[in-house]
């Protein structure tokens, strides 16, 4: 068995966060300034863990070759910032989960490829900005995941050896960029995965259905 993580890197769109109803929203609000009905959310939610663009591909069938695709991911991108935390809230045991680590001393931060103009003003509106022990977002760095050097570069601000820490995220990247860096990976379960994805072939060294479940990788 490998060795239990002392430190925990969340992603943070489908795993600390559910964020799919301001994202799915902004997607519908855009649509509706092109007279066009809104989708349900079911069949936007796969794509929120991949960014703005597969957002824009998904809502208008669009291919990113499209000349109106820049626009509309702008304009999805300022419809979002304007209602980045209206409906976003924790996963369900996620807040139980963050308690006890701090509680234990076991230091978390999070990393993700989301862009940090839109990531900091979200975590201060829901009060965790001031309790993660590092933020790494998709601008801060010239590299973004899969690539290891964002989860390298989260192991380092929590002082910690990257085989010490503990990535968790929802999508094949989160897995990869950890097990590039060396650390431990979970596959948060209870995030934006879908049948397609297949995660037992991500190679990750464990599936997780609920935030909780997180407490069995650490060191006590």
């Amino acid at each position: 068995m490998a060795p239990l993580a002392r430190g925990v890197l969340l992603d943070l769109d489908g795993t600390l966060l559910d964020t799919a109803p301001d994202l799915v929203g902004s997607v519908n609000a855009l649509r509706a300034e092109r007279d066009l009905p809104p989708i349900p959310a079911g069949l936007l939610a796969t794509a929120v863990s991949h960014g703005s663009g597969p957002l824009v591909r998904r809502g208008f069938d669009m291919d990113p070759t499209d000349e109106r695709f820049p626009g509309l991911r702008e304009r999805l991108l300022t419809l979002y910032r304007d209602r980045v935390h209206e409906e976003t809230r924790a996963f369900p045991g996620m807040d139980t989960l963050l308690a006890e680590l701090d509680r234990l001393g076991v230091p978390w931060g999070i990393v993700t490829n989301k862009p940090g103009w839109l990531t900091r003003p979200l975590l201060e509106a829901l009060g965790y900005s001031t309790r993660s022990g590092c933020l790494v977002t998709g601008d801060d760095l010239k590299l973004r995941k899969p690539h290891p050097y964002p989860v390298l570069r989260g192991c380092a601000a929590l002082h910690l050896p990257p085989e010490r820490c503990l990535v968790v995220g929802d999508a094949q990247r989160d897995v990869v960029s950890g097990q590039l860096a060396g650390a431990l990976t979970l596959v948060a379960l209870f995030g934006y995965v879908h049948a397609e994805d297949r995660v037992t072939r991500w190679g990750a060294d464990g599936l997780i259905g609920h935030p909780l479940e997180i407490l069995h990788w650490l060191e006590r």
